[in-house]
């Protein structure tokens, strides 16, 4: 058990009608996610405790449990009388990940009150710690209100079921909307005003690891005249970290070489192809930290120096992708293996370590064809005479 725990002592799981209350001692009591997932503000709230509960952070994550400890209890709120609409959204964010619904007693300014929680399953009873609301919103809200808002989206379209499978995936996602606006990028010469642009959502899109969203759109002209409506489909997808190692010393990079389907279903002869190391930037994380572990993942490096490269939209006409890219100043002498890649993601990748020169003919000869490490190539012929006698 978690630090302070006792043996459980666990409610007795809902087996009918109990009401229209519904105790909330975790993230749903950040009133900007309850909002999104119940689909609306308008709720009637009071302060609550569990006597005999705590809650605590769960092992490896930022997310809270609860579980009996005697002499101790549970802040939260008492959701009431709520509408059936709202009640099956809850229970459509919540059981999806195993929890499930149990009754409890508990205290308000009126007295004891019953009503239902959703607790955690067994197999993930134990806390590491004491949770803490505040700490929590400050580092994980805005993430959570952002893929919540996803979540819910779904509810008519993704099975319950495959909610987990998908989660990793919508979180990363909602990082990347979130970066976007955290982190604007500069508009010296070209035109802000994305508020010149209103769009609607259509339905009839795909939504998996990856979402195709179709919209409808208009927006003022750059004479000042405003469009008519017309639609579009957009792939949405997530940011990436991508990194060029190089060794100044020998004047060598690293370059990574693995199948792609898309040269494979454009019916391209040659469908393995030359590229930088790179990865999915994971939800909360940044893309420094992203570019250390997939150069440890796809090529065995241990990076020092990271410097940043151009941040890129590869494909901007249909796709939400963002590449943060960086040049990796590294010893490549080290033996290393072969070939790596994660066995869970099927990846078969080979490194190779090959002469700066040698690499722009690659360029030129098109073998190298990703457009991305076409321009992380001709960065560095731009800054490598620098970045050698610096070595």
């Amino acid at each position: 058990m978690g630090a302070g725990f006792s043996a459980p002592s666990w409610p007795r799981q809902w087996c009918g009608f109990l009401g229209d209350n519904i105790f909330l001692y975790g993230t749903l009591r950040h009133l900007d996610l309850l909002a999104v997932v119940a689909g609306t503000g308008d709720l009637a709230l009071a302060d609550a405790t569990l006597p005999g509960y705590a809650v605590a952070r769960a092992p490896g994550g930022a997310y809270p449990l609860i579980a009996p400890q005697p002499g101790t209890q549970a802040q939260g709120l008492l959701l009431m009388d709520i509408p059936s609409q709202a009640r099956a959204r809850l229970d459509y964010y919540e059981l999806a990940f195993g929890y499930r619904l149990a009754e409890v007693s508990v205290r308000t300014a009126q007295g004891a009150q019953s009503a239902l929680a959703y607790f955690p399953p067994d197999s993930a009873q134990n806390g590491v710690a004491p949770w803490d609301l505040a700490a929590w919103v400050a580092q994980e809200g805005a993430l959570s209100v952002q893929a919540a808002r996803e979540v819910m989206a779904r509810m008519h379209t993704t099975p319950i079921a495959d909610l987990p499978d998908l989660f990793p995936a919508i979180r990363a996602r909602a990082w990347a909307k979130l970066c976007a606006t955290q982190q604007p990028t500069p508009a010296t010469v070209r035109r802000q005003g994305a508020s010149d642009v209103e769009m609607q959502l259509l339905g009839g899109g795909y939504d998996g690891f990856f979402r195709l969203q179709r919209f409808r759109l208009r927006h003022h002209r750059y004479d000042g005249s405003q469009t008519p409506w017309f639609e579009r489909e957009t792939f949405e997808a997530f940011d990436a970290a991508l990194v060029l190692p190089y060794d100044p010393a020998t004047d060598e990079v690293l370059l990574i070489e693995q199948l792609r389907f898309g040269p494979l279903l454009r019916g391209d002869a040659s469908p393995f192809v030359l590229e930088p190391v790179a990865g999915m930037v994971d939800a909360g994380e940044s893309p420094v930290d992203c570019a250390r572990r997939e150069a440890m993942e796809e090529a065995g490096l241990v990076l020092d120096a990271l410097r940043a490269m151009p941040a890129i939209y590869p494909s901007p006409g249909y796709s939400t992708e963002f590449f943060h890219c960086f040049l990796a100043l590294c010893d490549l002498r080290a033996p290393r293996r072969a070939t790596t890649g994660a066995a869970g993601e099927h990846e078969d990748i080979r490194a190779h370590v090959v002469a700066f020169d040698q690499v722009v003919q690659l360029v030129d000869s098109g073998e190298i064809n990703a457009g991305p490490l076409v321009m992380m190539v001709l960065w560095l012929a731009r800054h490598r005479a620098e970045l050698r006698a610096s070595a």
